[in-house]
C-alpha cells in the first residue's frame, strides 16, 4: 500500500458503482439491503487510498437500550482486499471510523472460503454412521490463504462468533453452493442424482408452469410461504418484509430480485425469491403447499432459477446455509440431503468475527441478546 488507507462515508451511489465494478459481492452488502434492514441505522463506507475508492461495505448499526452507543454490523462483508498482505492496513482505519460513530463493537463476517466438501464427498460421509459432522471430513478444497486472514483476526484482537452446527444469531458459517462457470444446462442437470433429475422431468410430464412474478404477487407467495412456516415450525416474516425487499432491491437494479411462481392447473404449488449481484446467485426464500407437493414444483422452480442464473452469466447458484451436522440422527441432516442432490458442493465461510472497541458494554449487550434469544 503506498498511502495510508482511510475509511470516510460514501453515497449510495458511489458504493453502487465500486460493486459494478467487483465480479460479485454479497446481496447483505448493497447499499439497498439497508433499506431493507430498516431497524437499524445503516450507512455506506468507503476505503479510499488517496482519492480513489478500492474499497466498500454497507454497516448497520443496532442501537444499545436506553444509551447513543451502538454495535457496527457488516453482514458477509466489506468488500475489501482479503488477501493483501497486512489486512490490519485496512481493518485499523475501519475501527476508527466506527468508533467515532458511536460504536462499542464490530462484528463482520469476511467472504472469505475456508474449505470446500464436493457431492460425492458428502454422500461417503452421510453413509458412515461414524461421522457427525462435516469438520470431521477431509475437505476436497482447503484455503492456505483464508488461514492466514483468520490468523490475522486473531492477532488485530477479534474473535470468532460461536456457532451451533455451524450456524450463529447471524450469517451462517456453512452454506451450499452449486458452481456454474463454464458449465451447460445439459451438464448441470447431468450432475445431479437421480431423483433431482427424476422430479424436475415429472414436474415437467405434469404440466407444472414457472413464471416470473411482479411485486402483486407477492401476497400470492406470502400465503404459500406463511403455510410453509406453519408445516415446517418457523416464525414467518411479514408481507410488509417481502414488499419493502422488493421496492429496495428493484429500484437499485431491476434484475436484483426476482420472484418465482410454480403452477399447476391454475394452482399455485410453489414459489421462491432469486437475489442476483453481479456473477452470484442466490436462493433467498422458498414456500411450497402441502397440496399437490407430489407435482414436483418445488424442483421445477428450482431447476428454472438455475437455469436463468446460468442465462445471466452467475458463476455461482447459492442454495444458503446448511449446518455442519451429518449425523443420523440430527433433523437438520435433511437440508444438506437435500440440497447435495444438486451436485453442488458445501462451502465453509470464516464465519463471523467480533472486535470489541469498549468491552465492558460489548460484554452487557452479548448477553442482553442472548436472553433475547
Amino acid at each position: 500500500m503506498t498511502r495510508p488507507l482511510r475509511v470516510r462515508p460514501i453515497t449510495p451511489e458511489q458504493h453502487l458503482a465500486f460493486l459494478r465494478t467487483q465480479p460479485s459481492a454479497s446481496f447483505l452488502q448493497t447499499p439497498a439491503w439497508g433499506q431493507v434492514k430498516n431497524e437499524w441505522r445503516n450507512e455506506s463506507v468507503g476505503w479510499f487510498e488517496g482519492d480513489e475508492l478500492v474499497g466498500a461495505g454497507l454497516v448497520l448499526y443496532r442501537k444499545v437500550p436506553k444509551l447513543d452507543r451502538y454495535l457496527a454490523y457488516l453482514p458477509e462483508g466489506p468488500a475489501i482486499a482479503w488477501d493483501a498482505a497486512t489486512l490490519d492496513d485496512w481493518l485499523t482505519p475501519l475501527r476508527t471510523h466506527l468508533k467515532a460513530s458511536h460504536a462499542f463493537g464490530i462484528r463482520m463476517g469476511p467472504p472469505v472460503v475456508r474449505r470446500r466438501w464436493h457431492a460425492d464427498t458428502i454422500k461417503k460421509a452421510l453413509a458412515d454412521d461414524g461421522l457427525n459432522t462435516l469438520g470431521e471430513v477431509p475437505a476436497d478444497e482447503a484455503d492456505p490463504a483464508a488461514e492466514a486472514v483468520r490468523d490475522a483476526l486473531v492477532a488485530a484482537g477479534w474473535t470468532p462468533v460461536p456457532t451451533t452446527g455451524g450456524f450463529s444469531a447471524g450469517q451462517p458459517a456453512f452454506n451450499f453452493q452449486l458452481p456454474l462457470a463454464g458449465r451447460t444446462e445439459d451438464e448441470v442437470l447431468a450432475g445431479m442424482n437421480q431423483l433431482w433429475r427424476r422430479n424436475i422431468k415429472k414436474a415437467a410430464k405434469n404440466g407444472v408452469e414457472v413464471t416470473r412474478g411482479t411485486r402483486a404477487d407477492l401476497a400470492d407467495f406470502h400465503r404459500v410461504y406463511v403455510e410453509t412456516a406453519e408445516r415446517d415450525h418457523f416464525t414467518p416474516r411479514p408481507l410488509s418484509y417481502f414488499e419493502r425487499m422488493w421496492d429496495a432491491l428493484t429500484a437499485e437494479d431491476p434484475e436484483r430480485l426476482t420472484l418465482y411462481l410454480a403452477h399447476h392447473e391454475g394452482d399455485l404449488v410453489a414459489a421462491t425469491t432469486l437475489v442476483r449481484v453481479g456473477e452470484h446467485a442466490w436462493y433467498s426464500y422458498g414456500a411450497s403447499t402441502t397440496e399437490k407437493r407430489d407435482v414436483r414444483g418445488s424442483n421445477a422452480v428450482q431447476w428454472q432459477m438455475i437455469r436463468d442464473a446460468l442465462a445471466a452469466g452467475a458463476t455461482v447458484y447459492d442454495l444458503r446455509g446448511i449446518t455442519d451436522t451429518i449425523s443420523s440422527d440430527d433433523p437438520h441432516r435433511g437440508l444438506i440431503q437435500f440440497k447435495v442432490g444438486t451436485g453442488g458442493e458445501a462451502v465453509e465461510y470464516l464465519g463471523e468475527w467480533d472486535l470489541p472497541i469498549n468491552r465492558v458494554l460489548h460484554k452487557a449487550f452479548t448477553v442482553y441478546m442472548g436472553r433475547r434469544g
